[in-house]
């Protein structure tokens, strides 16, 4: 309905189930390239480029990166691929969105698995009352200023793209799938495109006039995966999360693992969804 058009990559037959992946910042489907491997064995398994990002057209002004405005991006895309439901997990700011796309329209998501973001509410009302969180959500605040967040991405080769995979402090770490190569070469050549930082940073400039929420309930088994060296997002915010989940709802802290988990530690985290799709969810909380 926007008149946007949206890149995919899809693996799997079509007329299988339906898993939706959802990148987060600065990333694009790419990030979920273990995944999209993985189910398509039983999955039509389709990582999407979000509004803004990669081949997906970017519309210029940043009122059109509401939260509004991505949450129905998922309902039309749901229904343009032929579907009515999906498996839909999200990672970073694609996890804010499925947590949103969850509690928006829950008769479209079966289960919900989200990585290293928690629920909306519990972000919003724990960075007020924890200044350590404010000051890792600082950039937050830091890509309300125009063009200047862009041009800060790009200088000497694109360094801070390249240290956010990379560096010590936030980084994937010793015993983490580092990033190859190769990998890196793709991020660069997505993000040096012209124009190409713009949508990714204004999806965070629309944030502050969408929380805090009207609803918060989501009713759809749940399952969170986190890595405790997340440099960006408190571990003490997944298990707050568990109050706003009326269904099971599975807690997994990986200790070793970084914020971009599923690149990360790409073994145990298709293990632990695979685990998780296959579980009768008729219990009930853990």
């Amino acid at each position: 309905d926007s008149g946007l058009r949206f890149h995919y990559v899809a693996a799997g037959e079509r007329g299988k189930p339906l898993m939706l992946l959802l990148h987060g910042f600065p990333e694009f489907w790419y990030s979920w390239r273990h995944q999209l491997r993985e189910f398509k064995s039983e999955y039509r398994v389709v990582a999407l480029d979000l509004r803004g990002y990669g081949e997906t057209d970017a519309p210029s002004h940043k009122e059109n990166y509401k939260l509004d405005f991505l949450i129905t991006d998922i309902k039309d895309i749901l229904e343009s691929l032929g579907y009515n439901k999906c498996v839909l997990i999200g990672h970073d700011w694609g996890g804010m969105i499925a947590w949103l796309v969850a509690i928006c329209y829950p008769e479209m998501v079966t289960k919900l698995i989200v990585v290293n973001f928690p629920h909306p509410s519990v972000f919003t009302e724990y960075i007020l009352r924890h200044p350590s969180q404010l000051i890792k959500s600082g950039y937050y605040f830091f890509f309300q200023m125009p063009w200047f967040p862009e041009f800060m991405f790009t200088v000497d080769d694109f360094k801070v793209l390249k240290s956010l995979f990379t560096s010590q402090t936030t980084g994937i770490g010793k015993k983490g799938c580092r990033l190859t190569a190769e990998d890196i070469e793709a991020y660069l050549y997505v993000f040096s495109q012209p124009g190409a930082l713009t949508g990714p940073i204004n999806h965070y400039r629309n944030i502050f006039s969408c929380l805090p929420l009207q609803h918060h309930e989501v009713i759809m088994p749940t399952l969170l995966l986190w890595g405790e060296r997340d440099a960006f997002m408190e571990v003490e915010m997944a298990e707050i999360t568990r109050i706003y989940v009326k269904n099971h709802f599975r807690l997994t802290i990986l200790s070793e693992a970084s914020h971009w988990l599923q690149q990360d530690q790409p073994d145990i985290v298709n293990k632990l969804i695979w685990t998780f799709l296959k579980e009768e969810t008729t219990r009930k909380r853990e």
